[in-house]
């Protein structure tokens, strides 16, 4: 919780707090990572080919691939910067969206069940997915997908649901 919350979505009330608030974990940028990289580097290397012979076509692939990367690993990032996810003493908040936003709200008191599942990798790499079940629905309401240290969120959700003071943990 070291980075303030953009507060022109998040509405607290007088008596509200956030008592947690995170983003996805990193590996949430996926594919987008390895294909941004591999694409600007492969640019860059045309680039440097084109410093011994100055093929004009070798050149416009090098900043095509160039750029494609450059973009690629762009819109991941701002996917990633773009998604919040936060717990308060009444509600919890999942944010997305970069030009459009949207913002799914729920009170605690119509949290009937949680889950938590962490794969192998998940667990070797600290990231799991938290979902929430409302009252009256079988299905999941909202599901926080790729959070970091699942277990922390997991346990800070379960204290505000028996009012237990999530701090202490």
């Amino acid at each position: 919780m070291s980075e303030p919350i953009d507060a022109d979505w998040l509405h607290l009330a007088d008596d509200e707090s956030v008592v947690w608030h995170s983003r996805p974990h990193p590996i949430a940028i996926g594919w987008r990572l390895p294909l941004g990289f591999f694409l600007l580097v492969v640019g860059l290397g045309l680039l440097a080919i084109t410093a011994t012979n100055g093929n004009q076509l070798v050149i416009a692939a090098g900043f095509v691939f160039g750029t494609v990367g450059l973009g690629v690993l762009l819109v991941g990032y701002i996917l990633w910067t773009n998604t919040r996810y936060v717990l308060t003493s009444s509600q919890l908040y999942l944010k997305r969206g970069i030009i459009s936003r949207d913002v799914t709200q729920f009170r605690l008191d119509r949290i009937q069940n949680t889950t938590l599942e962490q794969g192998y990798l998940g667990r070797v790499l600290g990231y799991g997915e938290l979902t929430v079940y409302t009252a009256g629905s079988s299905d999941p309401e909202l599901a926080f997908e790729w959070v970091p240290r699942p277990e922390r969120a997991a346990r800070r959700l379960s204290n505000q649901l028996d009012g237990t003071d999530a701090e202490a943990m």
